[in-house]
């Protein structure tokens, strides 16, 4: 019988979008970061390095303060992380905004004023 292969970059990128959901969460309290969401996370195959894709609830100017202030909290990030992962190296954290939930909402937004003018009065 064989075994059910899963690949180790793959369940630590798991880990990590969680460990980091939860750092961001409960130990990092700003007024100047948005409401952050960690989308997904590619670990290279050294697991040297992670490429960690969020997304920001808010305006351009919420979203660029997050932005800078994730780059200035980086090491603080990491050293919280390494304390809560079992792995001999905590990886290098590259944040890679990504738009995808904002544009989401923006999408369903417009089908929603689309269907407003659309439906019949029900009366």
């Amino acid at each position: 019988m064989k075994k059910k292969k899963t690949s180790r970059p793959f369940r630590l990128a798991q880990n990590l979008k969680r460990e980091l959901s939860y750092i961001l969460e409960e130990n990092i309290k700003d007024p100047r970061m948005g409401f952050v969401s960690i989308v997904g996370v590619m670990l290279s195959p050294d697991l040297r390095v992670a490429k960690v894709h969020y997304s920001v609830l808010g305006d351009e100017k919420k979203r660029k303060s997050t932005r800078i202030f994730l780059e200035r909290s980086k090491p603080y990030i990491e050293h919280l992380l390494a304390g809560r992962l079992l792995i001999r190296y905590t990886p290098e954290l590259i944040f890679i905004y990504d738009p995808l939930i904002e544009e989401s909402v923006r999408i369903n937004e417009i089908i929603d004023e689309f269907g407003e003018g659309s439906r019949p009065d029900k009366e």
